[in-house]
């Protein structure tokens, strides 16, 4: 299968590229025009992929990526973190929701490869403290969530005006070696290693009472290659742990890792003013139409994140 994969520069496109060549795939990415093609993309298994520069604010770049010829598309690029949002609300609804808009309607004139557009099980927002399913309300809380959905509803008109097959991925908190320290994680982990540097019995930190799942990234592109499967209905499909951690317990395993005792101590610069205090997935709709689970207990990946961030 030739796939076609936006946003392949980032932190999970380097796990994606890797698993769909491991699969046998030929594989199309795409990196952020102006940008340089990644260092790691020389090295095996990425080495001898052609990389495509695209900017899904620019109509040429987008005409032109959008209707190459494949089998399927990926479509990770995206403003992809909530703090990225939260200083500019604009920039992440024009690259989430109108770049998608405009990315998908060049796709869906095109061809019919089947489409899979990345969201967010952050779109679900404030709601009750159980596992969240696709048929919940969907009420974000946050510019990069709220884009997100938006780029669910552009993916949807596409799809109903052209015939584009769109599978919408809901991937709830996901991590593992290589994250920036914009996610939580990995912002602990860098914390953690300066407190035990320095010598420090304090970190700071914001709110620690909200409950996430965290999937390991190597889980979540596992989800993706299954989606990929054209005898997959076409729909919205969570990728989710179903299990909950508050990030106090997060923040406390990650410091017996590291091998440092220390306090939190609230930041109020660190604290987000619409913290979602619990937010938990049903993976059992994609379970039940791929056989897809998590491999990787959140032991391991939290071992492996530190021992990577160690380096």
């Amino acid at each position: 299968m030739k796939v076609l994969v936006t946003g392949a520069d980032g932190f999970v496109g380097r796990y994606l590229l890797a698993a769909l060549a491991e699969a046998g795939h030929e594989v199309l990415p795409c990196f952020r025009s102006g940008a340089a093609v990644p260092g790691w993309a020389s090295r095996d298994p990425w080495k001898g992929m052609h990389w495509h520069p695209l900017e899904l604010g620019d109509t040429a770049s987008v005409n032109w990526v959008g209707a190459m010829p494949c089998d399927a598309v990926l479509h990770l690029a995206a403003l992809a973190s909530g703090s990225a949002g939260r200083k500019d609300p604009g920039r992440a609804w024009e690259v989430n929701a109108a770049g998608t808009a405009r990315f998908l309607e060049v796709v869906g004139t095109h061809g019919r490869p089947r489409t899979i557009v990345v969201s967010s099980g952050e779109v679900y927002g404030n709601g009750p403290a159980r596992p969240r399913t696709e048929s919940d309300t969907t009420e974000p809380v946050a510019p990069y969530a709220a884009s997100k959905l938006g780029a669910e509803i552009a993916a949807g008109d596409v799809a109903r005006r052209t015939g584009l097959p769109v599978v919408i991925a809901r991937p709830f908190a996901h991590t593992g070696p290589g994250q920036g320290t914009a996610f939580v994680a990995p912002a602990f982990v860098e914390r953690l290693r300066r407190a035990k540097a320095e010598g420090a019995r304090s970190v700071a930190t914001g709110n620690l009472t909200p409950v996430r799942d965290l999937l390991d990234v190597r889980d979540v592109v596992s989800a993706y290659l299954a989606l990929l499967d054209p005898s997959v209905p076409a729909g919205t499909y969570n990728i989710a742990r179903g299990e909950g951690i508050s990030l106090a317990d997060l923040l406390a395993r990650l410091a017996r890792l590291v091998g440092v005792e220390v306090t939190p101590v609230e930041d109020p610069a660190l604290v987000r003013s619409a913290d979602i205090p619990h937010l938990v997935g049903d993976a059992a709709r994609l379970q039940h139409a791929t056989g897809w689970r998590p491999k990787r207990s959140l032991d391991q990946t939290l071992q492996d994140l530190v021992n990577a961030e160690a380096h």
